[in-house]
């Protein structure tokens, strides 16, 4: 304590803050709550500043460029000293936080703080916890290894499922049509300068909300929560049986913070650092890349899913979740806080997390997308070859060499995961089936930056003869119903 007040005191004389600064240290909490209960938020703030340090010291030598990024990540591993621990520190002490804020929220929801007077309070908590989830997931694309770039595909296609808003949003979080050097900028900003802002305005305004309104008191039994005697009874409460924030509950947060830092150090020494796997390449379909720990739930609803169901799960189901978490202060703000009188709210969080662990189990299993046993040798069936030109036989080439047969099938004969191709030309203009392979679209990546233009002119041109014999091709209605310009007539359509 003496050191302490020297600290405050030279710090004092040289800047205005020591009102501040004895205001948070010594602001009264309950007794009760100087508890190891009551240690995970200030263990996440711990861990966020362990991770701006490490982050800072990784973008010495980090390279966000497609070309150079992965190469990058292999000499921080390989030729750089400690740079394996340094990044290995970074991407545990990314699961450890993501962990933390996960506990810290189901200890705020049985300990009922979310009610009056702490309404805002949890909803701060809730955007901590989505921008904590988009600071993993950021943090994982910047590895642009094989499970970073199919996550990032993956990411994408969700995003563009939103309906209006999908396309311009893939757009500006690819920085294109495709993944390529301008989409691994675009997350390195979101990584280091974006999300760590938003992170730290939400956690100061978190703190300052904390200080005001107080720690949540013990939730005994019997205690019930009435917005119009609760503040008077709290301010009570802290008189009567209250205790300084220093030194009275310090020590254990300091202490279980000390802890977690052991823990991330021990697990960066034992396991290393998370990748890269392979360098990033789009024709590697024969793959089965998965999501970091707090995605992999995720990754097993879309593997399980039927197809149809994706699309309602992902656009109804978290906008479901989210906004009953954000209402859920404000429909149940008075009551009982003791989690032994609030059976409900137990069995949802035990639901929630037999749930959520069991998906993340099958998520080990689970394939990463159906039939994928079709390889690049199986030719393209004879039929589909005659009467061709030059032309549409040099775009069967391609489609055979770029592995197209892993994902669609011919005559029943290929993969599974993506549709079958058989009457492609039916349902696809040819501007359309150019912009599906340079740019992808649902789960499937783009090929603009595999294929040269010949290429990509060949294999659509082999596409274009993929329709039932005696149907004619698809084609764009605007170019099909244009009045020719030699008699002002609707030309007919071209088989």
């Amino acid at each position: 304590m003496r050191l302490i007040k020297t600290v405050v005191d030279w710090l004092g004389v040289r800047l205005p803050i020591d009102a501040t600064i004895q205001e948070t240290a010594g602001h009264q909490v309950p007794r009760d709550t100087a508890s190891w209960f009551y240690v995970f938020g200030s263990a996440a703030l711990v861990v966020f500043m362990l991770q701006i340090i490490t982050g800072i010291m990784l973008a010495f030598i980090y390279v966000p460029s497609a070309g150079q990024a992965w190469n990058s990540l292999q000499v921080l591993n390989h030729n750089v000293t400690l740079g394996w621990f340094i990044r290995a520190m970074h991407g545990w002490g990314s699961d450890f936080m993501v962990a933390i804020v996960l506990i810290h929220m189901v200890q705020v929801f049985l300990f009922g703080a979310y009610k009056f007077p702490r309404e805002l309070t949890w909803v701060v908590g809730i955007l901590l916890l989505i921008v904590t989830l988009g600071m993993a997931f950021t943090g994982q694309v910047l590895r642009f290894d094989q499970d970073a770039y199919w996550g990032l595909g993956i990411g994408a296609s969700i995003a563009s499922r939103v309906p209006i808003l999908g396309p311009p949003t893939v757009n500006l979080m690819l920085g294109g049509p495709i993944i390529a050097g301008a989409t691994l900028s675009r997350f390195f900003a979101l990584h280091v300068f974006i999300i760590p802002g938003l992170l730290i305005s939400f956690v100061v305004v978190h703190l300052l909300m904390v200080l005001r309104l107080g720690i949540n008191e013990w939730p005994m039994p019997g205690r019930v929560v009435r917005k119009a005697t609760y503040i008077k009874d709290y301010h009570e409460l802290t008189k009567r049986d209250g205790v300084p924030f220093v030194p009275g509950a310090v020590y254990k947060d300091l202490f279980f913070g000390a802890f977690i830092i052991i823990a991330i150090a021990a697990c960066a020494i034992y396991f290393g650092p998370f990748g890269p796997s392979g360098a990033p390449d789009p024709t590697i379909i024969q793959t089965a890349p998965r999501p970091d720990y707090f995605f992999l739930w995720l990754y097993a609803v879309l593997s399980l899913l039927p197809p149809s169901m994706e699309t309602p799960a992902l656009l109804i189901g978290p906008v479901i979740v989210l906004a009953g978490l954000i209402l859920l202060p404000f429909i149940f703000g008075e009551g009982e806080k003791s989690w032994r009188r609030r059976p409900i709210a137990v069995l949802t969080i035990l639901l929630s997390a037999v749930a959520l662990g069991t998906l993340t189990k099958l998520a080990q299993f689970a394939p990463w997308s159906p039939v994928m046993d079709a390889w690049s040798e199986i030719p393209v069936p004879s039929e589909f070859l005659q009467n061709r030109t030059a032309l549409e036989r040099q775009g069967a080439l391609v489609f055979k060499l770029k592995q197209c047969h892993n994902c669609h099938s011919l005559d029943d004969q290929g993969g599974k995961r993506g549709p079958a191709l058989d009457a492609v030309a039916v349902r696809l203009t040819p501007d359309q089936l150019i912009r599906q392979v340079i740019q992808g679209g649902g789960n499937m990546p783009a090929y603009g930056k595999n294929l040269s233009p010949a290429e990509t002119t060949a294999l659509v041109a082999f596409l274009e003869t993929l329709h039932p014999a005696g149907q004619l091709p698809a084609r764009d209605a605007s170019r099909t119903l244009a009045l020719d310009p030699q008699d002002g007539t609707a030309p007919a359509s071209k088989p």
